[in-house]
């Protein structure tokens, strides 16, 4: 059984954390940290080891799990599994809107979660391989044929279309790297907008502004929209 050695929990209620740690200690699965609420979690996140991140849905302070976890996918890549006792449908949108590894509803038993957990970390381990391997290819190529029309260069940052520079604004060239960085896999709204506006506090619009300018300029620019999820760009 492949299981992550390093386990974050986060969840509020005491005698739910020590049923959890008691699972993994079956195991000898590492609980390097276990919390109630999302300030202490992101702190945490900072120092200590973490190969998947175990979140409660309800947890104490401002900031729910599903805030939580949006933070958290903005900073890095972290396979997360939900824990909740809420199964409505607008609890569940939001959940799937993240592209979770895994759910688990409460109540739950030691299967439960050690057969989601296998699953979610055998998961992230094949989407890490193949994006390594990618990412490996790309930076030994340097420049990214993305159709016949377009040609992106990692080294230099910039796009040619027929091999004549395409002039980019900033963030329009923030997100073309972004997206050349993660080419043929899906990146998420929050990651976007984590990584373009860093702090700035922005309007839920901007994303898609910035989209469209990018699509309009660039109209064969092969960007898909996954809905509720983000977006991809593919090569042919």
């Amino acid at each position: 059984m492949i299981l992550p050695p390093n386990i974050v929990i986060v969840e509020d209620e005491v005698i739910t954390q020590r049923y959890l740690q008691d699972i993994f200690e079956q195991f000898d699965v590492n609980v390097t940290g276990c919390f109630d609420n999302g300030l202490e979690t992101i702190e945490a996140l900072k120092e200590i080891k973490c190969d998947l991140l175990l979140l409660d849905i309800n947890i104490k302070g401002a900031m729910d799990g599903i805030q939580l976890a949006r933070h958290i996918l903005r900073e890095k890549t972290l396979p997360i599994v939900f824990i909740t006792a809420h199964n409505d449908d607008d609890t569940l949108e939001e959940i799937l809107e993240l592209a979770p590894y895994g759910f688990i509803g409460k109540p739950f038993s030691s299967k439960d979660i050690a057969v989601t957990l296998q699953i979610a970390y055998k998961r992230y381990l094949t989407h890490s391989k193949t994006y390594d391997n990618k990412s490996k290819i790309d930076v030994e190529l340097s420049d990214i044929m993305i159709n016949t029309k377009y040609k992106y260069s990692q080294k230099l940052s910039k796009l040619y279309d027929n091999h004549i520079e395409v002039k980019l604004n900033r963030k329009q060239t923030e997100l073309l790297n972004i997206l050349v960085e993660n080419i043929n896999h899906v990146v998420h709204y929050d990651i976007l907008i984590g990584r373009i506006w860093e702090d700035d506090d922005i309007a839920d619009s901007a994303l898609r502004t910035l989209i469209y300018s990018l699509r309009k300029l660039l109209p064969e620019l092969p960007i898909i929209s996954h809905s509720k999820m983000g977006y991809m760009l593919a090569t042919e």
